[in-house]
């Protein structure tokens, strides 16, 4: 594991950044005490990251399931009835696990997934703007379109014109440069600028920026534009902000509901995200999903016990992992570590850093994951490929991301359909001398009840005193649907004169007197083996 130490230590600094303001924004988003945002990232980070399967992906609180914790708050009477749902939630994660549940995953369209990254990328640049201009009502984390501070994701954009912060902006612009500097330049002149990231050197100075500009009245920046991480007094303060759940409330059937709602959230959330981070690595690792799943559970299990939010595996802080060169799973643990630290010896250090240096890492992350040239890649590959794409995008982007996969995932569903319906055999015609007209119909290797439309409607084309072959010799699997479309077939056949000539791995049969007997009702495969 410590043979990538010095890809995995740079990059964990990174992800710590990223990951920082998103486990206090996505707290504030769900209505739950800060402190539980920042469990639930130290969790997802040793807990998750060291149990996982993944080398590059990296767990913890996610803006997806903030709207859903946010009600069950309210719904269940308090957040430490909540907490019940949350260590529910991940036992029902690990039952999932043990049930291989995961397989799922492998399941989802690549043009989703690829839609899925797109549109992460684009939120992540509309969110993050106001946060680089020094507008930072609406709290990091907060990923639907329509905000919890009233406005949507373009609003938000309008409103920040008269609310820009001189401070944050001309520090957020250096940082900015500077993380450009560095990944174009400087991180190919030597090793020693791949050891330490341009990220860590733009907090640096934005901390610096904000301690040398404290008493000049155009550029300070005021409290509520800098990172906020509760600052316990002592030890004892410390320990105090943690909340343990009230297992009392545990007959209560709303919490089982809201628990089953969060485990399978956050499984198929986590799902996606495997594909996803999979897809982004350039080392193609991949992740044994079924592990992945009794690693979230046991996650979400103790960070429900300790007061923490719901973990998944997210995007946003995996991508900007393998961005920064994470190799192993040693990044996303230390990344868990540097938070626990960080929040116990130097919070007041972390409240330090202006929330538009960490913008701009993010619009940084957000770019890499929307680039242009991928919109006309995908277009490139072809409507079937594009529009299940585009609707994914449009959908992240204009509602929010669960919805937006699963308007992409009923596009692509609607794709696959049609394009079974038109797949499912081959059809050639052919005028004899004698004037009968010859057909031959070439089944595909797998015929299905989704080619039932097709089908039907070429045979009910044949036209009377004609010649059918139907050629079934490459087919592996008939369906039943398809095989009782034959026999209504060959019955209207007898009557109009049609010749039928079955063309199998067993022989020819002309006009044979039952498909129904003749295919016994069981796969080709075990026909043709028998």
């Amino acid at each position: 594991m410590f043979k990538y130490i010095k890809n995995d230590l740079p990059a964990s600094m990174v992800v710590f950044f990223v990951a920082l303001p998103l486990c206090l924004g996505i707290a504030l988003a769900s209505g739950a005490p800060l402190f539980s945002g920042v469990i639930a990232g130290i969790i997802g980070g040793i807990v998750v990251g060291g149990l996982s399967g993944s080398k590059i992906g990296v767990s913890g609180p996610a803006a997806g399931l903030a709207a859903i914790v946010l009600t069950a708050i309210g719904a269940l009477g308090g957040y430490e009835n909540f907490l019940v749902a949350v260590v529910l939630a991940g036992a029902i994660q690990l039952l999932f696990g043990f049930l291989k549940a995961g397989i799922i995953g492998y399941y989802f369209p690549s043009s989703v997934i690829k839609g899925m990254l797109t549109g992460i990328g684009i939120i992540i640049i509309l969110k993050q703007i106001p946060h680089f201009f020094g507008y930072d009502a609406d709290p990091e984390g907060d990923f639907a379109f329509m905000q919890l501070d009233g406005e949507n994701s373009f609003s938000e954009l309008i409103n920040m014109l008269g609310y820009i912060t001189p401070g944050s902006l001309v520090i957020g612009l250096i940082g900015l440069a500077i993380l450009l500097f560095w990944d174009k330049v400087l991180s190919k002149k030597g090793k020693i600028f791949q050891v330490i990231q341009g990220p860590l050197v733009a907090v640096i100075l934005g901390i610096i920026f904000y301690v040398i500009t404290k008493s000049n009245d155009a550029l300070a920046i005021a409290q509520s534009h800098l990172v906020s991480v509760p600052v316990p007094e002592d030890a004892a303060s410390f320990f105090g902000q943690f909340s343990f759940p009230n297992f009392g409330a545990i007959s209560n059937p709303d919490i089982w509901i809201v628990a089953f709602t969060i485990a399978l959230v956050a499984s198929l959330e986590t799902l996606l995200c495997v594909e996803a981070t999979d897809k982004l690595d350039p080392h193609k690792n991949v992740t044994p999903t079924n592990k992945e799943l009794l690693a979230q559970g046991a996650g979400n299990m103790l960070s429900g016990l300790v007061g923490g939010l719901p973990i998944t595996q997210v995007i946003v802080r995996s991508s900007a992992n393998i961005q920064s060169g994470g190799r192993t799973k040693l990044s996303a643990i230390i990344h868990g570590l540097l938070l626990l630290i960080s929040v116990i010896l130097i919070p007041r250090l972390l409240n330090m850093i202006p929330l538009s240096v960490l913008a701009a890492i993010l619009l940084v992350v957000g770019y890499k994951l929307a680039k242009p040239a991928l919109f006309k890649k995908m277009y490139e590959m072809g409507w079937k490929q594009f529009v299940p794409f585009t609707v994914t995008v449009l959908g992240i982007v204009f509602i929010d991301l669960l919805y937006g996969i699963g308007l992409g995932l009923m596009v692509g569903i609607v794709v696959i359909l049609l394009k079974s319906y038109q797949n499912s055999h081959f059809l050639h015609k052919e005028d004899m001398s004698n004037g009968v007209q010859k057909m031959k119909m070439t089944l595909a290797e797998e015929v299905t009840f989704f080619n039932k439309g097709a089908i039907l409607k070429e045979l009910d084309r044949v036209e009377e005193n004609s010649f059918l072959e139907l050629d079934v010799r490459k087919t592996r699997y008939l369906d039943n649907d398809i095989i009782e479309i034959l026999e209504d077939f060959a019955f209207k056949a007898n009557e109009r004169n049609i010749t039928i000539k079955l063309v199998s791995e067993r022989g020819i049969v002309e006009n044979p007197p039952s498909y129904i007997d003749f295919f016994k009702l069981r796969p080709l495969t075990e026909q043709f083996t028998n």
